[in-house]
């Protein structure tokens, strides 16, 4: 493998994994493994920002930094006290730890993750003479430890916020479906911008402004920021860049996509957040109610999120 190549794991829905491995391809990257829920690939960093500004379907990007076996917690700490913390930030940001095991031995797996907190901050202690503050709800860096039976590995966090937040929704409808899993529907579905579209449980709109974003080619993460952009080494120009590349690659046009709920509510919410997502010229939402719904037209798809549960079928 190339050495420029850094090892990264994405996060993907089920059954979505599929989709995500031909955003890798479009994008030029070839050396990638699918698995349940996941997919690793090797990738530069300009890559690595390009995944995060383009996939519509993965909830995370992951940079591998350590990996290596384990018995007890400490094995654990000094694995990651090993690293070189300061490529990638300073003691001046913040940081939080997540940890999931599966299978792992040990017995508390909030105590190991506390011993991961400490490994990082005697690291910037020796090297630094001060050590980084935690923040646990809105972290400059996120640190991802993963534990098997023996095997412990340690990534960064590229992502930040989860991917399926594109920073357009202002609103939700009463089941809000995330905005990954509506453009895995529309994959899965097979539609296509020259195809018509509809959903005549639209709710908040998510499944049709995706279908407008694609429509247009609007790059999901162009309206976001991402962990990475925070990363010490990596050239904040470089992200502007693939931002202005992006938005180059955009398109005008006129497309049949359509979204109905019996709610008037709900249809006000759509249109709040298709004109946040800068779709509202693309994209049309009216008060309909589904049991009347019908299609003319000999081609096209049907892609819905239909309600569910005895208290949302008893309100209509």
């Amino acid at each position: 493998m190339n050495t420029l190549l850094k090892p990264f794991y994405a996060v993907v829905p089920l059954s979505l994994e599929e989709l995500f491995a031909e955003e890798l391809k479009k994008l030029g990257i070839e050396k990638f493994r699918l698995e349940k829920g996941g997919c690793w690939f090797g990738a530069e960093m300009s890559q690595m920002m390009q995944v995060n500004l383009w996939t519509r379907y993965a909830s995370r990007i992951l940079l591998k930094v350590a990996e290596g076996p384990y018995r007890t917690e400490e094995d654990i700490y000094k694995l990651a006290k090993s690293f070189r913390w300061e490529q990638y930030f300073t003691p001046k940001n913040t940081f939080k730890i997540e940890l999931s095991s599966r299978r792992s031995p040990l017995k508390s797996v909030a105590f190991t993750a506390l011993r991961v907190k400490d490994a990082v901050c005697d690291y910037f202690r020796e090297t630094d003479g001060q050590r980084p503050d935690v923040e646990k709800h809105d972290p400059d860096i996120r640190i991802y430890v993963h534990l098997t039976d023996k095997s412990c590995i340690i990534y960064l966090d590229t992502s930040g916020e989860s991917l399926f937040k594109r920073g357009w929704r202002e609103a939700k409808g009463e089941a809000p479906l995330k905005e990954n899993l509506a453009a895995g529907l529309l994959g899965l579905a097979g539609w296509t911008p020259d195809k018509p579209l509809q959903d005549p449980f639209c709710g908040s709109g998510t499944i049709a402004i995706e279908a407008a974003l694609i429509a247009k080619n609007r790059a999901p993460g162009l309206n976001r920021a991402f962990s990475a952009q925070k990363w010490r080494w990596l050239d904040s120009g470089l992200w502007l860049q693939a931002a202005g590349e992006a938005m180059d690659g955009e398109y005008d046009g006129a497309y049949d996509i359509w979204g109905g709920d019996i709610d008037p509510k709900a249809v006000a919410i759509a249109r709040a957040n298709a004109e946040k997502a800068d779709v509202e010229d693309v994209v049309r939402f009216e008060v309909a109610d589904a049991a009347a719904f019908r299609r003319d037209a000999p081609y096209g798809r049907v892609v819905t999120n239909p309600p569910y549960g005895e208290r949302i079928l008893e309100k209509r």
